[in-house]
């Protein structure tokens, strides 16, 4: 992928590249399917986000929406339809630099089998999903863009780096896109993982957990 415009900063074209290559990564190995899912970054000028329909795995780093701090589209192609509800965890939680939505297989089937629970989607049964994902709660179903989705999202956006919409899939947030992809891998394998044992594992106990906040400072 090539061809980021000269007009952008070097830290806006480095950006929109990595959208680009997470986009693909993501797709490659079945996370979204179709013209699923969405990511975008906050900029000191504004927001990057994919354009709506757009397929995460043949994204052009020249048409990826430019949004400026007022909201107005500045370049790109047409945002994505969940612009708002990544403008709300941006403004909640000001750490955020990247936002990542998939409708990852095991995640959504998670939803549909029933969760750990409303509060944990999944129970902590790796160390590397207490560290690198923490909780996960659920949001109820309601359809694609409902801006009570968006409001729901952004009141927990300070409390956690990820949320689970039932029948939709994970939206997770970070300090960059990449690592908000890393983390939403590390969700999606903890419920592949999940679905596959039976009869399901234990978590782990509350002395495990302990030291990996004493050690490692894990979210749990």
């Amino acid at each position: 992928m090539t061809g980021a415009p000269a007009l952008h900063t070097t830290d806006e074209a480095r950006v929109r590249e990595e959208i680009c290559v997470c986009g693909a990564s993501l797709y490659q190995r079945g996370y979204t399917v179709g013209t699923a899912g969405n990511i975008s970054a906050r900029l000191d000028d504004g927001w990057l986000i994919t354009p709506t329909d757009a397929c995460l795995g043949r994204l052009d780093p020249a048409d990826i929406a430019k949004v400026d701090v007022d909201g107005r589209a500045v370049s790109g192609g047409k945002p994505s339809k969940t612009l708002s509800l990544h403008q709300g965890i941006y403004a909640r939680n000001r750490e955020a630099r990247g936002v990542v939505h998939t409708h990852s297989t095991h995640l959504v089937a998670l939803t549909l089998a029933g969760v750990w629970s409303e509060t944990d989607v999944l129970p902590p049964i790796t160390p590397y999903y207490v560290m690198k994902v923490g909780h996960v709660p659920l949001i109820r179903y309601r359809r694609p863009g409902d801006p009570q989705v968006a409001a729901q999202i952004a009141a927990l956006a300070s409390s956690v780096r990820a949320v689970l919409l039932e029948r939709l899939g994970p939206v997770v947030w970070e300090r960059s896109v990449a690592h908000a992809s890393y983390a939403l891998e590390e969700l999606e394998e903890t419920a592949r993982l999940w679905l596959m044992m039976n009869p399901r594992p234990m978590p782990l106990d509350e002395a495990a957990l302990e030291e990996l906040r004493a050690v490692f400072g894990a979210r749990w």
